[in-house]
């Protein structure tokens, strides 16, 4: 990955369940839930809740026992509960170790981001499914899951204005009707002397299940003016239902609603009850369903966008031993193999979109740092050759470096280059001691190359080995990484501590060689140069002059 992957002992987990979910069967998903990861002998603790999002959402926070009490790393314990989670029908827990450092991207469930842009959301829509199904047949890659939630189910209520107008009900008051049934109106507040209560006045909870219920929602023909200035449609007083309802009527549904309009009827207008006795004046109700047809049908519970175009964000998380360079090609040819119109882009985010920037940088800016310190050394030296020397030190570091991360089957990420760049600092540092108390040795004492340089390894071997030896145990903490989220430093100790070893191997047997060789290049191209300027013509003499 861009970053390593920590062993942090935290787990975040998101819960998504079937778009038309309520939030009492919610509830009882994430118990599930939390009562499996509770189970497993690594969690320590775990909390979970509901709501703040979505109805089908949820969020999970788990806690691990230290890792000196536990065997299996955070990734072996979300792949553990991944398999005994699958059992929860209706809803999906996923689940990802908590990072020290995230780049970029949006909330998602699973780490790394891929975005699916579009013009039209139908077309969107239609492609976005056979993506994610495509990508979750990859072996290379895990919790793939997807943004777009186009199933929800609605109520739509379609007023007959004809029906409505004849039997005297206006459109504002279904609408007041069906806001005091379902909208949760806020009718009082309760004050007490440490707190204040809302008043919400609603249909009982049993009303909710099922959209039948509308089918028992009746309209009072005067709970108020056209123009809907009433702040309910609830009226105290028996109901005599209209001529055109009274057979699908029963006399106990009567009762019932005669007392639920007399108990919220005053309190929905914001009277305050005077202890009077209740109005026992009749009031014409009509039945919802007589001015108003019912139907069902799907619509999005969220729109994303990015930019000014419509989105869907596909996540994922990596397969066991899988890079990210792997997951990254392996959904381009996905891609490709799909045949996606040209009208539907995808593009990285976050982490793998850093990861992409990161791989057309990287040469350059290793390439920016070599020239900076090829000018500076010229400049301190007044010599275009020995800086080549000092240069020359280097590629044993990198390769150093890259065998050390080969041999303990570590990525080379962004700490590792880093571990990298410090080499070419570290290690440049011994070459210098050598070649400049060589050049001294050479212009102040008139020594000749060969016993210049034999005198500066005599007596600089002590300090080059004190500072390496400094410098490799310094980073060796880092290479084992020691305690929790030791993960993310790790790769830059063992770059440094391989890319030292060999450099210091081979460097104080080749820097001395090549600084010979190089001195003699230099002499021979002053000789040639000096060949030049005494073959050069002088001017030519007329006859007589």
């Amino acid at each position: 990955g861009f970053f390593p992957q920590q062993d942090t002992g935290r787990i975040v987990g998101s819960i998504q369940a079937d778009q038309s979910i309520s939030f009492q069967l919610m509830q009882q998903k994430l118990t599930q839930f939390v009562s499996i990861i509770k189970k497993d002998p690594a969690v320590e603790t775990v909390v979970g809740f509901t709501g703040g999002g979505q109805t089908n959402s949820g969020f999970m926070f788990v806690s691990l026992t230290p890792m000196s009490e536990r065997k299996a790393s955070a990734d072996a314990v979300i792949a553990r509960l991944r398999r005994q989670m699958a059992v929860v029908p209706g809803a999906t827990l996923f689940l990802q170790a908590v990072q020290d450092i995230r780049v970029g991207g949006r909330a998602s469930n699973a780490q790394y981001q891929y975005t699916l842009q579009g013009a039209s959301l139908d077309e969107l829509n239609e492609w976005s499914p056979k993506i994610a199904a495509a990508l979750q047949r990859e072996p290379n890659l895990a919790d793939v899951n997807s943004d777009q939630q186009n199933k929800g189910l609605e109520s739509d209520v379609t007023i007959d204005r004809d029906a409505a107008a004849r039997l005297g009900v206006t459109v504002s008051q279904i609408d007041n009707t069906l806001y005091d049934a379902f909208g949760q109106r806020q009718v009082s507040t309760i004050y007490v002397a440490r707190n204040q209560y809302h008043v919400i006045m609603e249909v009982a909870p049993r009303y909710w299940q099922n959209p039948e219920t509308l089918n028992d929602v009746y309209v009072s023909t005067s709970g108020g003016s056209v123009g809907g200035s009433q702040a309910t449609n609830a009226v105290a007083g028996t109901v005599v239902s209209a001529a055109s309802s009274t057979a699908a009527a029963a006399a106990n549904a009567q009762a019932a609603r005669n007392l639920a309009n007399n108990s919220i009827g005053q309190t929905g207008k914001g009277v305050a009850s005077t202890g009077s006795a209740v109005s026992t004046r009749q009031e014409t109700m009509i039945p919802l369903s007589t001015v108003a047809h019912f139907s069902q049908g799907a619509t999005p519970l969220a729109v994303n966008h990015q930019g000014l175009l419509v989105a869907n964000t596909i996540s994922f998380n990596l397969a066991p031993n899988v890079s990210l360079s792997q997951a990254v090609a392996t959904i381009e040819a996905t891609m490709n193999r799909l045949g996606v119109p040209a009208t539907i882009r995808g593009t990285f985010q976050g982490a793998a979109k850093a990861f992409q920037d990161s791989l057309s940088n990287q040469p350059f800016l290793i390439l920016a740092a070599l020239v900076t310190i090829y000018i500076v050394l010229g400049v301190l030296y007044e010599s275009y050759i020995h800086p080549l020397t000092i240069l020359s030190t280097l590629p044993s570091a990198g390769v150093g470096a890259l065998l050390a991360l080969i041999a303990f089957k570590t990525e080379f990420s962004i700490m590792a280059l880093i571990g990298v760049i410090l080499l070419i600092g570290i290690v440049k540092k011994n070459a210098i001691m050598m070649i400049d108390f060589a050049l001294e040795a050479e212009r102040k004492r008139n020594l000749n190359p060969l016993d210049a340089i034999r005198e500066a390894c005599l007596l600089r071997f002590r300090p080059i080995m004190m500072t390496t030896m400094a410098a490799l145990l310094g980073a060796l903490p880092l290479a084992v990484g020691f305690g929790e989220g030791g993960e993310l430093r790790q790769p830059l100790g063992i770059s440094i501590v391989g890319g030292l070893i060999l450099s210091q191997a081979l460097t104080l047997y080749s820097t001395p060689v090549i600084y010979l060789y190089l001195d003699r290049f230099r002499l021979w191209s002053q000789r040639l140069r000096g060949d030049a300027a005494t073959h050069e013509p002088g001017p030519s003499l007329q006859p007589g002059e």
